[in-house]
């Protein structure tokens, strides 16, 4: 059930969490299906209403970097200077866990992924709770992730808190600072350039630490093409030109756009994708994961 998100509401959640129920909770990347991470049996239940393999991780999210230095083994300057300039806001970073993380949130690795969103809902529960949650987006998995309420399935969960649209519209941008080198594992609105301004190079590639990294991943349950667009069937066409032309405004329009295409009963959706550059990258990445599979042309 939809709530709005007033301070009785969000008092009422908190208590839920801290009796190891699950909320769906905004944030300013997607809405997140939210738990109290450091209890394993309500962790359990993200994965149970998800239909998510265990082996794929979830992000932590904090109020600060203090509450982030409370959950790590080690706590590199590099994360220091991260959170110091991205945070709150949509960067995810994965350090070295310590033994407070329950092994299920981290698909037990030695790693834990952390961020601090930038919403004032999602603050003010972390505020109310006083725990670290868990919150992979309120979707089945490999489903298109909501940036609004009215998008989360209902059954997800019993409390669905109101935050309006989410501002950013896709998913945070992931880097490991586990090891000599930093990596981005997954790209978002944060790019490689911003994030070697405030701490040097940085690799690019993939891996386990980092959710997101499903091949069919961020899909509406039409199937979505790149380029031109089927000869048969009942479809509809997303032109670049249809889109607002900014990356920022397009990512914020994507998944809303995606969920009333697929809300039409089409047999496929086609899209014209946007330009390259490193600007681009977080949603050229979600939409090859959208059109995996899909024969895209």
């Amino acid at each position: 059930m939809i709530f709005p998100s007033s301070p009785e509401n969000i008092r009422r959640a908190a208590a839920w969490l801290r009796a190891g129920r699950l909320v769906v909770m905004p944030t300013e990347t997607v809405y997140g299906l939210a738990a109290n991470a450091l209890d394993e049996n309500a962790v359990r239940a993200i994965f149970a209403a998800k239909g998510r393999p265990a082996s794929n991780p979830l992000i932590v999210h904090v109020t600060d970097a203090g509450m982030a230095r409370s959950l790590a083994s080690q706590w590199p300057d590099r994360a220091e200077a991260l959170t110091q300039h991205f945070w709150p806001g949509p960067l995810t970073i994965v350090v070295p866990k310590n033994s407070a993380v329950p092994d299920l949130v981290t698909a037990s690795l030695g790693s834990v992924a952390l961020r601090s969103p930038a919403h004032s809902v999602a603050q003010a529960l972390l505020g109310e709770t006083g725990l670290p949650l868990a919150a992979p987006s309120a979707n089945r998995f490999t489903e298109l992730s909501p940036t609004m309420a009215a998008h989360v399935p209902t059954d997800l969960a019993g409390m669905i808190l109101d935050g309006g649209p989410c501002a950013v519209g896709i998913e945070s941008t992931v880097i490991s600072l586990v090891g000599v080198m930093p990596r981005i594992l997954r790209p978002g609105m944060i790019t490689r350039a911003q994030i070697e301004a405030v701490i040097g190079p940085v690799e690019e590639g993939s891996g386990a630490e980092s959710p997101g990294q499903h091949p069919k991943h961020y899909s509406p349950r039409t199937p979505v093409v790149l380029g031109q667009s089927p000869g048969t069937g009942k479809g509809a066409r997303l032109d670049f030109a249809a889109m607002p032309q900014d990356p920022a405004a397009y990512a914020e329009a994507l998944y809303r756009t995606l969920h009333e295409l697929d809300a039409k009963c089409l047999d496929w959706i086609a899209i014209e994708p946007p330009p390259e550059g490193p600007e681009w990258a977080g949603i050229h990445d979600r939409l090859h994961r959208a059109a995996h599979g899909n024969g895209a042309i």
